[in-house]
């Protein structure tokens, strides 16, 4: 690092690194600093580069390890930052970018060596490191919360100072420095809440800015705003940052302009295009996600105040102004571009988790988004994750049907689907289809998913989850089409084969020897395995059941294309016979029975060899006007709703930190990492 462009095989020979990291004290007023971050430097856009940066970093970075203890070198460089960054908070130095400039290279070179602190000692040895003074001083006291003070600045950096072509960068980088700072979870043991990092983050004086920081994370998200000509990809000079700041831009024009990024090939056989775009396109808008996803998933038993801010903030229609947000823990956010945003970028694990996390705890959002009239816009794309289950993560999947459990939950949602419809749905291959109803859609893909979840992944919370959606919906089922009405009796026709097998299965090995407690069925099966499979089963039929009689109770007149499939079914075979006397399904099998029954008679009384689809279908409307409505049982409304695990942090903390290290512009040795295997 000095005033020359460095590169990163040069940094051993760098006589100003050298300095900083040697056994020579420096005060935070020395000119050095001057030099020192006066250099040009590539910054890293992919994991393998910051791998690269790393290990040509690891030599400075165990001399000062050894040498911080007695020098205070990396709090003078922290003292150093406070200063850049209040100059750049000053109003006349806003449209400085030299102040920019030196105020990104200290925040640069302050994660270098926070990263490699955190993964190499711990966050108590760091916090050490941070909190050194030189062993000569005098002044011990003046200075003894610096990690509180360096978090403090990084908020007010993110939220005070305005965003434009030359602060971008120091935007941002002052979030991967919060995210570095945050990652000590990754290599403890421990809860966040006892973390002294959290705890500032939490409960100090950081916890003040909460709703603007929030407010700004989310606000960077929806504007996503793409890197500053040049910043990324080659641009041919003219601009006013390149006749400024010639050095800094040219060399990160050099560097990135003509480094395409190493692009990997995911098990799926896809191509990581959509996370080069956002790496070097739009990279502050995925980065602040991620903060905002970190900040807001931790310490969630405790006072969280990022959280708070996330699941209170409420709509407003004008673009937000930080100054609406003084003394208030409360802000307003324009929710038309929230949505706008959320359906219009690719539909990653990162944007669903925020999708989640608003629909579940903000009502606000939730009441904005049921009443759409697009809401197409945002339950297509879902679909799609799902319709492609196999080549998308498990976490991935299970967080997509939970939104959709969770929209299900309220009429309106059941009731608009049914209305919305879509045409040229190309990604569903399973038949072409010219025209069919989002909810219509819905239930194909969620069968879709059940069938594969019980013969492949076997998950029971999965289509558990996938049967109380569409249990909640099934009262509000309206002019299903004549597919969908063929794959949910296909659905409880295929269960209902699988269980007649297991149910043979169990009665073979009994009679075979009744002592005997395990069979070999692609290895070796308990008696007991084999019970809970069966029983899981039955739950399906009776659920996909109480859906069929759901729909009919309430909805039959408007679903002729279901009772022309059930009366299809029945005459091709019985598929409720073998449940017409079992305790589990007797009592919903005896009320559909009567719809099959009236329609059947409606249908004998005309000549056979003379009806069509058509003619069946005028026949059954007809008889609907015929139908007595008290002729069936009342059965309990469908009702189920979403519950969030009591010990939420379990699964989100290792999801949220292993979304952090597969997309940030960070890369993390693995080798030290604590957390749960997830990441």
């Amino acid at each position: 690092m000095g005033t020359t462009p460095s590169r990163y095989e040069d940094f051993s020979k760098n006589k100003h690194l050298e300095k900083f990291c040697g056994k020579q004290s420096i005060s935070p007023h020395d000119p050095f600093w001057n030099s020192f971050l006066s250099y040009n430097i590539r910054p890293p856009i992919t994991r393998n580069d910051q791998i690269e940066l790393d290990s040509q970093l690891d030599l400075a970075c165990q001399q000062l390890l050894n040498n911080n203890p007695t020098t205070g070198n990396f709090g003078s460089l922290i003292e150093v930052t406070f200063i850049r960054i209040s100059e750049l908070l000053a109003p006349v130095q806003n449209q400085n970018i030299v102040s920019a400039w030196h105020t990104y290279n200290a925040l640069f070179a302050v994660r270098c060596f926070l990263k490699y602190l955190v993964e190499t000692v711990g966050e108590e040895e760091m916090i050490k490191h941070i909190e050194a003074f030189e062993i000569s001083t005098e002044e011990q006291s003046t200075s003894s919360y610096r990690l509180e003070d360096l978090f403090e600045s990084l908020l007010e950096l993110i939220t005070d100072v305005p965003l434009c072509e030359f602060t971008y960068i120091v935007h941002l980088e002052a979030i991967n420095c919060l995210l570095v700072l945050l990652s000590v979870q990754l290599f403890s043991q421990t809860a966040a809440e006892y973390s002294p990092i959290y705890r500032i983050a939490m409960h100090a004086q950081s916890s003040e800015h909460a709703p603007a920081v929030v407010c700004t994370l989310l606000h960077n998200f929806v504007q996503q705003q793409h890197a500053p000509a040049g910043l990324f990809s080659q641009q041919p000079g003219g601009s006013i940052v390149f006749s400024i700041a010639a050095g800094l831009w040219n060399v990160i024009t050099m560097g990135m302009g003509h480094s395409s990024k190493n692009v990997q090939v995911l098990s799926n056989g896809a191509m990581e295009e959509e996370e080069k775009k956002r790496d070097t396109e739009t990279p502050l808008a995925s980065q602040s996600l991620l903060l905002l996803l970190v900040l807001t998933n931790h310490c969630t038993a405790t006072q969280n105040p990022y959280r708070n801010a996330l699941f209170t903030f409420t709509d407003m229609q004008e673009d937000y102004s930080p100054s609406q947000l003084e003394g208030h823990n409360a802000f307003r956010f324009n929710l038309n571009k929230l949505y706008s945003t959320i359906c219009k970028i690719q539909n990653t694990d990162e944007v669903t988790l925020l999708l989640y996390m608003l629909l579940h705890r903000n009502q606000s959002v939730k009441h904005d988004i049921i009443r759409r009239s697009d809401i197409h816009l945002l339950v297509t794309p879902i679909l799609q994750i799902l319709y492609h289950a196999p080549n998308n993560a498990s976490h991935h999947i299970y967080m997509s049907l939970i939104i959709l459990l969770i929209l299900s939950e309220d009429e309106t949602f059941n009731k608009r689907i049914h209305e919305i419809m879509l045409k040229g749905i190309t990604w569903y291959t399973e038949r072409s289809i010219s025209e069919i109803s989002l909810g219509g859609l819905l239930i194909l893909v969620v069968i879709r998913t059940i069938q594969y979840n019980m013969f492949k992944m076997r998950d029971k919370y999965l289509h558990t989850n996938c049967l109380a959606a569409l249990a909640n919906m099934s009262a509000q089922f309206m002019s299903l089409h004549p597919y969908v009405s063929q794959r949910l009796l296909s659905l409880f026709e295929t269960v209902a084969r699988k269980h007649a097998r297991l149910e043979a299965k169990l009665k073979a090995l009994s009679t075979v020897s009744s002592e005997s407690t395990t069979i070999n069925v692609n290895g070796t099966v308990s008696n007991t395995d084999l019970i809970q499979d069966l029983s899981i089963l039955e739950e399906v039929l009776r659920m996909v059941l109480e859906i069929i009689n759901s729909c009919l109770t309430h909805r039959l007149a408007e679903n002729p294309n279901l009772i022309y499939t059930l009366l299809y079914t029945f005459c091709e075979k019985d598929i409720f016979e073998p449940f017409r006397l079992h305790s589990a399904f007797q009592d919903i099998v005896q009320n559909i029975d009567p719809v099959i029954d009236f329609f059947s008679y409606k249908l004998e009384q005309k000549d056979q060899s003379q009806l069509g689809v058509s003619q069946v279908l005028a026949i059954i409307q007809q008889g609907v006007t015929e139908w007595p409505r008290d002729r069936l049982r009342k059965f309990p409304e469908l009702k189920f709703k979403y519950v969030e695990e009591e010990q939420p942090e379990e699964f989100f903390i290792p999801y949220v930190w292993s979304i952090v290290c597969q997309g940030a512009l960070l890369h993390w040795s693995a080798e030290n990492i604590k957390l749960q295997a997830s990441i």
